[in-house]
């Protein structure tokens, strides 16, 4: 009955070769391409978590009394966003579970993003031709990054509540425009009508994910299409791929990866405490706490605006804050500018229009690698920058000193870090044996007291005919029998 059905699906469409086609679809072994996995599956979890929580939030500023079971909190005027997400992490089986896992899981998935975007760079991923894809995955980055700040805004709290202040001047500080758009977002001056709340929860929930699950399609079709690159190697070349077929390895091995990576952001939502929102208590736009930071991948823009001087432009009536300006639209719409035009710079300076599948090691892009270095060690300057206050306290040293630190560590950090990189690029090239592994030795000491070196046994990897020859990709799959599993050029898959 399976056999008919998938007959008359595939006389109506003909699926029957795309699929063989994809099933058959060679993915390279090796641990980098692991981290696009991460991102993927992680994107999965807060699909599964959001629409969980989605059930039981209420987006809405409108202020109710507190009668939940947080008994601190009881008889007190909050908001119902603040007061559904209490009642989530205490009054809804498993809502602390899944609450946690949730923002974990956006940590993480921005997080696997951007370590992917970065061994895409360094090994030059991103060339002819999969620049579109590139354009893609920075996309993916920013979207990403936008939405986890509209998620941990929608619980109303203290910490929240300053950054969607921040948010809103960011806003009004784009000249000519900001304050119209800064008033129609919010529905008014700060802190607006109360609207905006339930419009992030719809940006957040419906129109990000969506635009983000378009992407993600994008992004595995051009996969699929284009193949996938693949480090230099025995047998490897610019026209093949080397690796493990989509079914059966390839699959049954990134399901158990699906597994794991679950298993570990639901570990760290019921062992490792994110976001206490109880402790910070409901947002008061009088109120302020110390050492206020927000989640990880929006350090770099929180640093850049304490160490930015407090500079302005004024004239013709209008003022322009440089010190929100600059650092909040300016920077951060240089930095992905250039991420989004660095494959086509690349090629233009290098003359470089050849169709590229296999990988560069880093050290053998010493200007791309030096360039990548200077960009990290910039963003990782700022990041820093972000906790400059708790530093201060930390080290009891004056705020203002810390302040100039960062403001000449900007600058000097990413010059040191082009340089340096560039070196050590440069005399890795020149070692001799670079690249092969090293056999190890076993030194042990004689009656007489003396030392002598023998080599180990080979280990895995090391020496000629380790190896396995690549086989070709067979004409076509069949599933037989045990007793008829046999036969050249046909996989056939045991029952």
């Amino acid at each position: 009955m399976i056999d008919e059905s998938l007959r008359w699906v595939d006389d109506r469409l003909g699926i029957a070769k795309g699929g063989r086609t994809f099933l058959d679809k060679i993915f390279p072994d090796h641990w980098s391409f692991m981290l696009g996995e991460i991102a993927l599956y992680s994107f999965v979890v807060l699909l599964g978590t959001g629409v969980f929580l989605s059930l039981y939030y209420v987006p809405s500023a409108h202020e109710i009394i507190y009668h939940g079971s947080y008994l601190p909190l009881r008889g007190q005027r909050v908001s119902e966003a603040y007061a559904s997400t209490v009642g989530l992490s205490f009054d809804v089986r498993s809502g602390l579970l899944m609450r946690q896992a949730h923002h974990w899981a956006a940590d993480i998935f921005v997080g696997a993003i951007a370590v992917h975007m970065a061994r895409v760079f360094f090994t030059g991923a991103f060339r002819k031709p999969r620049e579109f894809n590139w354009i893609v995955g920075v996309t993916m980055l920013i979207l990403a990054i936008v939405n986890g700040f509209l998620g941990y805004s929608l619980p109303d709290d203290l910490v929240s509540g300053t950054g969607i202040r921040i948010a809103y001047s960011i806003i009004e500080s784009v000249p000519l425009v900001g304050s119209y758009l800064a008033f129609f977002l919010f529905g008014g001056n700060y802190p607006g009508s109360g609207v905006i709340i339930p419009r992030f929860f719809i940006i957040h929930v419906l129109i990000v994910p969506l635009i983000l699950l378009g992407l993600l399609g994008a992004h595995l079709g051009l996969l699929v299409k284009q193949k996938h690159t693949q480090f230099p190697g025995k047998s490897k070349s610019e026209r093949n791929v080397v690796g493990s077929p989509m079914f059966p390895t390839f699959m049954a091995k990134t399901t158990g990866f699906l597994f794991m990576t679950t298993g570990v952001i639901f570990l760290l939502g019921g062992f490792v405490q994110i976001n206490p929102i109880w402790q910070f208590g409901q947002y008061e736009s009088y109120k302020i706490s110390y050492a206020v930071q927000p989640d990880w991948y929006m350090g770099w823009l929180d640093g850049a605006l304490r160490i930015m001087p407090s500079w302005e432009w004024v004239g013709w009536g209008h003022t322009i804050p440089l010190e929100v300006f600059l650092p909040a639209v300016i920077f951060p719409g240089i930095v992905f500018n250039i991420f989004y035009t660095w494959p086509f710079i690349e090629s233009r300076h290098t003359k470089d229009l050849a169709y590229h599948n296999l990988l560069d090691r880093p050290r053998d892009r010493p200007k791309r690698t030096a360039a990548g270095a200077a960009m990290l060690g910039l963003l990782g300057t700022v990041f820093f920058a972000s906790s400059t206050d708790v530093m201060a306290n930390f080290f009891d040293l004056p705020l203002m000193g810390v302040l100039w630190f960062f403001r000449i560590a900007v600058i000097v950090v990413p010059i040191v870090s082009y340089f340096l990189a560039y070196q050590i690029c440069n005399e890795l090239r020149q070692a001799e044996g670079l690249g092969k592994r090293k056999r190890a030795l076993a030194v042990t000491l004689t009656e007489s007291g003396e030392y002598r070196t023998e080599e180990s046994e080979p280990r895995p990897g090391d020496g000629a005919g380790v190896e396995l020859e690549p086989v070709p990709v067979p004409a076509f799959i069949d599933v037989v029998p045990p007793e008829l599993a046999t036969g050249e050029g046909v996989r056939r898959v045991m029952r």
